[in-house]
């Protein structure tokens, strides 16, 4: 499948991407990536994890939300218009980060949770939905949605399934081998805490707000660990004080403080949760990936 080359460009060119798939992989062999239908996954390249497991929401979701009834879906054009078989219900013209790790890795096209079936899971499984929250109230202005929540009982599921296949052993050693990727919280302010529709804003003061996220968040990275994940790749929000629906409420267009100071805050408390599961967790290796950085990188660095 191919994306347009430009928007992979953007992708492939952010030293960020690479930096984590090296820092995930370091010490780890490869093995060539066969797809169910017998031909090569990953463009050819060998594999470097037996698998990858992506949590999240729309800027990872590729495809779950389709067939629930939501106002959060994708699966129409524009989307996918540089998409090879057109729209799958990714927010994107083509890629998602997700998609683009994946490649590097050597590892097919991850696909969605509501289409995975037999050995399409044993590369990994995506459950990121749109307008997905860590909180499970968050983005319910969307109507259907899968939170953080379900999306961890959804892959307990498919673990159900494959340890059927491979026997518990089997699956626990590759599970400490394979690639969890969360990109979670953005909706956890854009629907929710700045919705003025939800009390939360009125109930906790911003700093309060990011605490309480980190702590459901630390739960729900725990109750992944105890399922056997160990190596986890951490989105941390980028700067949501720029994007157009908040730029378009400024009688000047301009970027909004306030909301940057939310998302900077949000961030470093999960930077500081990921060092207390690293030194907590044994075996565990938890990194984050500063994604206002990378796209700063990438407005500094564009060619065009």
């Amino acid at each position: 499948m191919a994306a347009n080359k430009k928007h992979r460009l953007l992708l492939s060119s952010s030293s960020s991407s690479f930096i984590l798939v090296l820092f995930l992989v370091s010490g780890v062999s490869g093995q060539s990536v066969t797809d169910p239908d017998g031909s090569a996954g990953g463009g050819g390249r060998r594999e470097m994890v037996p698998a990858m497991f992506v949590f999240g929401d729309s800027l990872i979701d590729n495809g779950n939300n389709n067939n629930l009834a939501s106002f959060a879906k994708a699966n129409y054009f524009p989307y996918g218009i540089d998409f090879n078989g057109g729209p799958t219900g990714r927010f994107s013209n083509g890629y998602t980060i997700v998609d683009e790790i994946a490649e590097l890795l050597g590892l097919p096209l991850i696909p969605p949770y509501s289409a995975a079936s037999g050995d399409q899971a044993l590369h990994g499984v995506n459950y990121a939905s749109a307008a997905a929250g860590i909180l499970d109230n968050t983005g319910r202005n969307f109507v259907g949605r899968i939170p953080f929540n379900q999306q961890i009982k959804n892959f307990e599921n498919t673990l159900d399934q494959i340890t059927n296949n491979l026997g518990a052993g089997d699956m626990a050693r590759a599970l400490a081998r394979c690639i969890f990727f969360v990109g979670m919280g953005s909706n956890d302010y854009l629907n929710n805490y700045l919705m003025p529709n939800y009390p939360t804003r009125n109930q906790y003061n911003p700093q309060q707000y990011a605490n309480l996220l980190t702590q459901q968040y630390t739960q729900q990275l725990t109750g992944l660990y105890n399922l056997g994940a160990r190596k986890f790749a951490i989105a941390g929000l980028g700067l949501m004080g720029c994007i157009p629906s908040i730029l378009a409420q400024s009688s000047t267009g301009s970027c909004s403080p306030e909301v940057n100071q939310l998302i900077l805050s949000f961030n470093e408390n999960v930077k500081t949760m990921l060092n207390n599961l690293n030194v907590n967790l044994p075996g565990s290796k938890f990194i984050f990936m500063d994604t206002a950085q990378m796209f700063r990188d990438i407005l500094m660095n564009s060619r065009f």
